[in-house]
């Protein structure tokens, strides 16, 4: 009898057949290294915490004031959802790769070109993405919010609420980064196809609306900030949907017509 060839973390080609067990197998695996990236960011991020904190606080505007902490523990437990999160934009990369090697080749070969092009754009979008909105939307956000009502309020900013604000919009703007990459896929997997996108343009522009109304933030400015971009990175994706993309899978069970 011959052996049945283990997967591990290479990627399965979509002609073998493998069992339920050898695919659970396969996903436990890339969960194992999924946390184990996640654990060796958050090593490296705890060992700079405090340089960290201090890269965090940069957006603030100056006369802001030394963040406040409201009772003994709130330091410490903040430290660590700063050091956290961080790691999962530093690890965030490897998880979508991951998910992505996992689902891909049940529907599409890949040659390691493409993937490691993938990998490529994955980890650089969503850099790019990260830092767009640190360097750009995050101090406009503040300026605006903190300066909003300045006669009327005395406003405090206390730690634990200014760093998960401050990581979720990163974190956000870093995804929002992503959707040329997620559309290529889709396109990939014959879900979508680029004349879809081409044609319900509206549609995803409404969406893109959406979606930066309700980040973090939510002042008119900050909005925009996070929509100009999307819209050239929609275009992005309509272009690598038409290089990249399979035919999809409503065309593919048509019978052709006959000669």
């Amino acid at each position: 009898m011959p052996r049945t060839p283990r997967v591990g973390t290479r990627r399965a080609r979509p002609d073998e057949q493998l069992s339920v067990v050898e695919h659970l197998d396969e996903l436990r695996r890339r969960l194992i290294v999924s946390a184990l990236a996640l654990v060796v960011a958050f090593a490296g991020m705890y060992a700079v915490h405090d340089a960290l904190i201090d890269v965090l606080t940069w957006p603030l505007p100056d006369d802001t004031g030394r963040l406040i902490t409201l009772s003994p523990t709130e330091p410490f437990f903040t430290t660590l959802k700063v050091t956290f999160w961080a790691s999962v934009l530093i690890a965030l990369p490897i998880w979508l790769y991951q998910a992505y090697a996992f689902v891909i080749p049940a529907v599409a070969d890949q040659p390691r070109r493409v993937v490691l092009a993938i990998v490529a754009a994955l980890s650089g979008l969503f850099a790019a993405g990260v830092a767009f909105g640190y360097l750009v939307v995050l101090p406009v956000a503040l300026e605006f919010l903190t300066g909003f009502g300045g006669e009327t309020f005395n406003t405090q900013l206390r730690a634990g609420e200014y760093f998960g604000f401050a990581t979720t919009m990163l974190l956000a703007s870093g995804l929002l980064f992503e959707v040329p990459v997620a559309m290529t896929a889709l396109s990939r997997m014959g879900v979508t196809s680029a004349q879809m996108y081409r044609t319900h343009w509206r549609v995803a522009l409404v969406g893109i609306a959406a979606i930066a109304a309700i980040l973090p933030g939510g002042d008119p400015i900050s909005m925009i900030l996070l929509m100009l971009p999307q819209f050239a990175l929609y275009g992005v994706g309509i272009a690598l949907s038409a290089r990249f993309g399979q035919e999809p899978l409503w065309r593919r069970d048509e019978e052709p017509d006959p000669v």
